[in-house]
């Protein structure tokens, strides 16, 4: 009991009321609706052959016919109106393929959808962390409508197929005693298959479901931002637009430049010496730069 109470204390259940969670409960449920209504079933039909000597006749002839729908291998024994010993008929036709097919998608989404959802409730940050729970979920959850469109539409070809094999007007056509005009064959009973009518109807439910829960799950796969262009798959940081303004060529910036040539608020301001031009040496100064006369205009 402390470790269910530990659990409980530590998931988010939350999540049920949320799209991603709740789809996720209605998988589930509906997936069990699905295999079930197909994998337990059981029909059987009912036929009678009335032959001229009417102590040959049989008139409850009853075939049983079940999941996964082999109806190769049922039989049944009907009367020859010939004094013989009655025949053995087989029923015509295997459709365990799309039977078991159904099954097989109905049970693994179950489960798929069953551990999916502990995850949503008790690991929710690990499956969100970096997307990567997300994409695997949206990868899985693409497969099973894939298979789901496969498996209801396989089912329902399968289904029709099992009604036709088991329509007592066709199966009386097996028998040989029933092509005699004189001997009365009819059908007393139908096979009540509207239990593998919901069946197909809840495969294309499930269908449904897991194609509508693709949009739930994509939205957490962080895609949808790559797409938009908002998702930035790089690490390095753009440089902040305010490099380029106050610092680089701002005010501030460009005052502190300007300190480096002007020593004053009058800025530049060259420093002329008072004696800077002197007719004995001939040297013209400018703030301690002395510079010679060339030799040239002396030798004129």
């Amino acid at each position: 009991m402390d470790v269910v109470n530990q659990l409980v204390a530590t998931g988010q259940f939350t999540i049920i009321k949320q799209p991603l969670g709740f789809m996720k409960i209605l998988q589930w449920i509906f997936a069990i609706f699905a295999f079930s209504t197909c994998g337990s079933y059981s029909g059987m039909f009912k036929m009678s052959v009335e032959c001229k000597n009417r102590s040959e006749s049989d008139l409850s002839i009853e075939v049983e016919f079940e999941y996964p729908f082999r109806l190769h291998q049922v039989y049944f024994d009907a009367p020859t109106c010939k004094g013989e010993s009655p025949e053995r008929l087989f029923l015509i036709g295997d459709y365990s393929s799309s039977a078991e097919f159904f099954v097989t998608v109905g049970v693994f989404s179950f489960l798929y959808s069953m551990a999916a959802l502990s995850v949503y409730v008790f690991i929710l940050e690990k499956y969100r962390q970096g997307c990567k729970g997300a994409q695997i979920d949206f990868v899985v959850t693409s497969v099973f409508t894939f298979f789901w469109l496969v498996a209801s539409s396989a089912w329902a070809k399968g289904l029709s197929d099992v009604k036709a094999a088991t329509d007592p007007d066709k199966v009386l056509l097996l028998i040989e005693a029933c092509d005699e005009p004189e001997n009365r064959c009819r059908e007393v009973h139908d096979p009540v298959v509207s239990g593998l009518n919901t069946s197909v109807a809840f495969g294309f439910l499930n269908l449904i479901l897991w194609g509508g829960n693709l949009w739930f799950v994509f939205k957490e796969t962080g895609w949808m931002a790559a797409f938009g262009g908002t998702y930035a798959p790089s690490k390095e940081k753009a440089p902040a637009p305010e490099s380029f303004g106050q610092e680089g060529y701002g005010q501030e910036g460009y005052a502190q430049q300007g300190d480096a040539y002007a020593g004053t608020q009058g800025g530049y301001q060259p420093d002329y010496g008072q004696g800077g031009y002197t007719e004995g040496g001939g040297d013209y100064q400018q703030g301690g730069y002395e510079q010679q006369p060339t030799s040239f205009a002396n030798q004129m």
